[in-house]
C-alpha cells in the first residue's frame, strides 16, 4: 500500500465497499475508528505506537487491531512479532453502500452518526484555532453550499465522478509520504449530497 507498490505494478489503493451488517457493526467503535485514522494519517505502526498516538494501551490497541483484521480493514505489514508487529490499512478508505437489510441500515445510521460527530468536531476545532494558521491557509480553506435539481440517475453519476476524481488526484500522497511536497498538510474534505424533500410520485 505504498507508492513503491504502484510502481511495481500492484493494484492501486482503493476504497473498500461495505454493506453487510456484521462488518458495519465491527467498525462502529471509537477505538477502531481512532486506529484506522491513525494508520491512514501516519502509515503502518505497531499496537504500541498506535496506542501512543491515540492515548490507549498497547493491549487495547492490539485487541482492536486483530478485530479490524478479522473483518478485513487492516493487515500485518510484515516484520516484528506480537505487539511489535506493524499493521497497515488494506484500502485507502471505506465507502458504505445502501442495503435492503433493515438491520444493516440501522447499523449504518449509528456508524454514520459516530463518524459525522468526529468529523464535525475536527471542523469545530479548525474554526476555533484557525487564527493560528498563516493567512494564506485561512483563505484557502473553504465552506460552501449548493442547491440543484437532478434525477436519481444524475445524482448517482455525479457521485461516481466526484469519487473517481478525488481517488486519483493526490492519491499517492495518502500512502507514500515521500510524494508529499514541502508545506503539505492533511486536509479533510466532507462532501454530502442528499435530497431535501421526499419523492413526489406525481412530479
Amino acid at each position: 500500500m505504498t507508492g513503491e507498490a504502484d510502481k511495481k505494478g500492484a493494484a492501486p489503493p482503493r476504497l473498500r465497499q461495505v454493506s453487510d451488517v456484521r462488518t458495519i457493526r465491527a467498525l462502529a467503535h471509537p477505538v477502531r475508528i481512532d486506529l484506522l485514522e491513525a494508520l491512514s494519517f501516519y502509515g503502518p505502526m505497531t499496537a504500541t505506537e498506535a496506542g501512543e498516538r491515540i492515548g490507549e494501551s498497547p493491549t487495547t490497541c492490539s485487541f482492536h487491531l486483530r478485530q479490524l483484521a478479522k473483518y478485513g480493514f487492516v493487515e500485518e505489514a510484515g516484520g516484528g512479532k506480537g505487539r511489535a508487529r506493524p499493521w497497515k490499512m488494506t484500502s485507502i478508505g471505506v465507502q458504505f453502500s445502501a442495503s435492503d437489510d433493515a438491520e444493516a441500515e440501522v447499523a449504518l445510521t449509528a456508524l454514520g452518526r459516530l463518524l459525522r460527530e468526529r468529523q464535525f468536531a475536527r471542523f469545530q476545532t479548525w474554526l476555533e484555532t484557525r487564527a493560528m494558521y498563516p493567512k494564506r491557509w485561512r483563505a484557502a480553506a473553504s465552506e460552501s453550499q449548493s442547491l440543484f435539481w437532478v434525477t436519481v440517475e444524475e445524482l448517482e453519476a455525479l457521485n461516481e465522478e466526484l469519487v473517481a476524481h478525488f481517488m486519483t488526484r493526490y492519491r499517492e500522497r495518502l500512502t507514500d509520504p515521500a510524494t508529499r511536497p514541502v508545506g503539505a498538510l492533511p486536509v479533510e474534505l466532507l462532501l454530502f449530497t442528499y435530497p431535501i424533500t421526499p419523492p413526489d410520485e406525481e412530479r
